[in-house]
C-alpha cells in the first residue's frame, strides 16, 4: 500500500534527484523555474555568464526589474540594460521597470502549483500561497539551476500549522502570520517546512495565502506551503491559466514531524514592534500611539484584495493631516484593477501618495521616515534601519490596522468599524505587454549582444583553502545580524554589480572600518574571520553578504548560530561556516585578536572540528558539511569548483 504524503512530500518526491530522505541530511532537488530581481539578478547572471552554457535549461527563467527603480545616476539603469540584454540572450523572460513586484506578478502570470521555484530574493515563497515548492537563495544557486544543476536543501522536518475557524472582520492574514512568528520566532527554525492545513485553509483566498507564505521567510524556515485545491483553481482560471491547475492536498493520514493548531476565529489583530518580525504585540497594546507615516504594499501585502480593502476603509474620508500615507501596488494588473473601480480616486482622494509599483520604501529605496519618526508599514522587515532612517520606529501592520490608523494618526484597531470583504475576481486583466522575450523563452536570440556599462564588474573567486589559517577577528558582533547589516541596501544597493565598490561597504551600519581593517590584516598576511552570536544572516538572500567578504578575505565565520539562506552563500563564496560547540566560547574571541586555526583544510576534509587558538585560550567549533560542500569549500568557492 502506497504511504500517505503530505504536500511537502508530494513536491519533493516528485524532483528528487540526489539523496534520500529517509537517510540523508541533504537532499538535491530539479528545479522547473527561477526568477531573480534587479538588486541580485545582475551578479546571477555575471555568474550564469561565466558558466559559458548557451541558454537556460529551466522550464522558465524570469528576470525582474523592481528594487531599484528610481534611477538616481546611471548605475541603476545601465544594469537593467544589462540585464534585459542577457534575457534577450540566454532565453530569460524580462519584466520591464515598472511592470511590478516579482512575487506578486510571478504568482500572477508564472507560478504552478507542484512545481519547484527558485528565486534570489528571500520572499520566493510568497509562491507557496498556490501549492508551489517555492525557494529562496543567493544568485549562484540560481545560476547553477538555470545551466541544469540541482539545489541542495537540508532534508526537511515539516510541521503542520493546522488552521480552523475563520477569521472576523478586520483580522486578515498579516494577522496570522504574525501569529505564526509570535509562537516560533525568527530564529531556531532552519531546516523546516511549514505546511498549512486544515479546514481554515479552504477560507483563505489566494492572496491571503501568499501573505502567510511570504512572510515565513522570517521564521528562517526553508520554505512555507499551502496545497493547491478550489479555491487555488479559482483564482488560476480567473489569471487566464486554468491549464496550469494541479491539485495537490495532503493525503488522509499523512504524518507531519510537529503539529501548530491556529484557531482563526481567535485570531486578533497583531503587529511587529522595532526592530524585529519576530517582536510580536497585539495592536490593542499599542493603541493610540502617534503615528508620523504610514506604508501600505511590499511583496507582502499589494494585492487587489489588500488595496481594495484599504481603499474601503478610506472611501469618503481624509488621513489625518499630520500623516504620510504611501502606496505602492504589486501590479499593473492591480492598479489597472483600482482604476477600473474607482478604488485609485477614493485613494488619491483621501490625500494618499501613490507610488510606483515597486519595492522601493520596503528596502529604504525612498520614502524613508522622518528623524525619530513611527512609521507603519505593511511589508515583512522592521530591521534597525532598513526604512533608511536609523532612528526610525517601524511597525509591521496588516493594511486593515495600517487603513484605520491613517485616518486618526494614531494606532488604531480596524475591528472596530470594519470593511466588507473584498471578493476573489472572477476574471482578472490580463496585460502581459511589459514581459519581454516571452516567444524566445529557453531558446535566446542568436547575436544578442550583453550591455554592460562602467558598473559592472567581473565576478571574483576565491582561492582554495590552506592547510592552516592565521587570522584576525576582523569584527564581533551580537545576535540576529542581518544581512542588511553586513550588506546595507538603500542607496548602496545600487553598486552591487561592482563588488570591489560594494566592498566598501561591508557591516557599514556596525563597524564602517571595516574594510579597511580586512585589507591591512591582508596586507600583513592574515586572513579575516567574522565572530557573531545567534542567528547570524537572518534576513534577505542577499549573496554580496558573503560574496563582498570572501573578496576582503574573511575565511571563516563562527558563530552560534547560522541561517540557512546566508549559510548557504557562505558556503559558495568558499567562507566557512563554523559553530561555537560551547555558545559561552563567545566571550573567548574578541574584534582584533589573533586566531590560529591549524589544521582547518583537514577539519573540513573530515568530521568538521577545529580547535581555535586565541589570546583567551582555545576553544573547538565545528562545521557540519556534506560531501558536496567539502569539496566546493576546498576549492575556494562554487565557481572555482566547476
Amino acid at each position: 500500500m502506497k504511504k500517505a504524503q503530505n504536500v511537502v512530500e508530494k513536491i519533493l518526491s516528485a524532483h528528487l534527484v540526489e539523496g534520500d530522505p529517509a537517510t540523508d541530511p541533504e537532499l538535491g532537488i530539479r528545479i522547473d523555474q527561477t526568477l531573480t530581481q534587479d538588486a541580485t539578478g545582475t551578479m546571477a547572471y555575471l555568474q550564469f555568464e561565466s558558466m559559458d552554457v548557451p541558454r537556460v535549461k529551466t522550464d522558465v527563467s524570469v528576470s525582474y526589474v523592481d528594487h531599484n527603480t528610481v534611477q538616481i545616476g546611471f548605475e541603476n539603469a545601465d544594469d537593467h540594460d544589462f540585464l534585459q540584454s542577457i534575457a534577450k540572450k540566454y532565453g530569460i523572460v524580462y519584466s520591464k521597470c515598472g511592470n511590478g513586484i516579482c512575487h506578486q506578478l510571478h504568482l500572477e502570470r508564472f507560478g504552478k502549483p507542484g512545481t519547484t521555484l527558485l528565486g534570489s530574493d528571500s520572499h520566493t515563497p510568497t509562491g507557496g500561497g498556490i501549492g508551489q515548492m517555492a525557494i529562496g537563495a543567493g544568485g549562484i544557486d540560481i545560476a547553477v539551476a538555470m545551466a541544469g544543476g540541482a539545489f541542495h536543501i537540508p532534508t526537511p522536518k515539516v510541521r503542520a500549522i493546522v488552521l480552523k475557524g475563520r477569521l472576523r472582520k478586520g483580522v486578515s492574514a498579516k494577522d496570522v502570520i504574525l501569529k505564526v512568528l509570535e509562537k516560533f520566532g525568527t530564529k531556531g527554525n532552519v531546516g523546516w517546512i511549514f505546511e498549512y492545513t486544515g479546514p481554515g485553509v479552504a477560507t483563505l483566498d489566494v492572496p491571503s495565502r501568499a501573505t502567510i507564505t511570504n512572510m515565513g521567510a522570517e521564521l528562517g524556515v526553508t520554505t512555507s506551503v499551502f496545497p493547491s485545491d478550489a479555491v487555488t483553481k479559482q483564482f488560476l482560471a480567473a489569471q487566464g491559466r486554468a491549464k496550469d491547475f494541479v491539485k495537490i492536498v495532503a493525503d488522509k493520514g499523512a504524518k507531519y514531524d510537529d503539529t501548530f493548531v491556529v484557531d482563526l476565529s481567535k485570531v486578533e489583530p497583531m503587529m511587529a514592534a522595532p526592530h524585529s518580525p519576530g517582536n510580536v504585540v497585539t495592536v490593542k497594546s499599542r493603541k493610540g500611539l502617534k503615528v508620523n507615516q504610514i506604508m501600505i504594499g511590499s511583496c507582502t501585502n499589494s494585492s487587489y484584495r489588500d488595496i481594495r480593502t484599504v481603499a474601503l476603509y478610506l472611501k469618503g474620508r481624509h488621513v489625518a493631516d499630520d500623516v504620510e500615507v504611501g502606496i505602492a501596488c504589486g501590479s499593473r494588473q492591480v492598479i489597472n484593477m483600482l482604476a477600473k473601480d474607482g478604488s485609485l480616486a477614493i485613494l488619491h482622494a483621501a490625500g494618499c501618495r501613490m507610488l510606483e509599483n515597486a519595492c522601493g520604501f520596503c528596502i529604504g529605496a525612498h520614502m524613508s521616515p522622518r528623524t525619530g519618526a513611527v512609521s507603519l508599514r505593511t511589508n515583512n522587515r522592521n530591521f534597525e534601519g532598513r526604512s533608511g532612517t536609523k532612528s526610525a520606529q517601524v511597525y509591521l501592520v496588516s493594511p486593515e490596522t495600517a487603513a484605520a490608523s491613517a485616518l486618526t494618526g494614531r494606532v488604531e484597531l480596524p475591528t472596530k468599524n470594519p470593511v466588507a470583504a473584498v471578493p476573489s475576481p472572477k476574471k482578472f486583466p490580463v496585460d502581459d505587454s511589459m514581459f519581454l522575450y516571452r516567444k524566445t523563452a529557453g531558446k535566446g536570440v542568436k547575436g544578442a549582444e550583453i550591455v554592460r556599462g562602467p558598473n559592472i564588474a567581473p565576478v571574483p573567486k576565491g582561492a582554495p583553502l590552506g592547510a592552516d589559517l592565521t587570522a584576525v577577528a576582523a569584527i564581533k558582533v551580537g545576535d540576529k545580524i542581518t544581512t542588511d547589516h553586513i550588506m546595507p541596501a538603500g542607496a548602496r544597493l545600487k553598486f552591487r554589480s561592482n563588488i570591489p565598490e560594494y566592498a566598501k561597504f561591508v557591516f557599514e551600519p556596525c563597524d564602517p572600518g571595516f574594510h579597511d581593517k580586512c585589507l591591512a590584516n591582508a596586507e600583513r598576511g592574515f586572513a579575516n574571520v567574522i565572530v557573531a552570536g545567534e542567528s547570524y544572516g537572518q534576513g534577505s538572500s542577499r549573496e554580496h553578504a558573503a560574496l563582498c567578504p570572501m573578496y576582503l578575505g574573511v575565511k571563516a565565520v563562527i558563530a552560534k548560530s547560522i541561517e540557512r539562506i546566508h549559510r548557504a552563500n557562505l558556503v559558495n563564496f568558499g567562507i566557512v561556516p563554523f559553530i561555537f560547540e560551547n555558545p559561552k566560547d563567545y566571550d573567548k574571541a574578541e574584534a582584533g585578536d589573533r586566531l590560529e586555526l591549524k589544521g582547518v583544510r583537514a577539519a573540513v576534509e573530515g568530521d568538521g572540528v577545529l580547535d581555535v587558538k586565541g589570546p583567551k585560550g582555545t576553544f573547538r567549533v565545528k562545521a557540519a558539511l556534506s560531501d558536496r560542500e567539502r569539496h566546493i569549500l576546498l576549492c575556494g568557492g562554487l565557481l572555482a569548483s566547476l
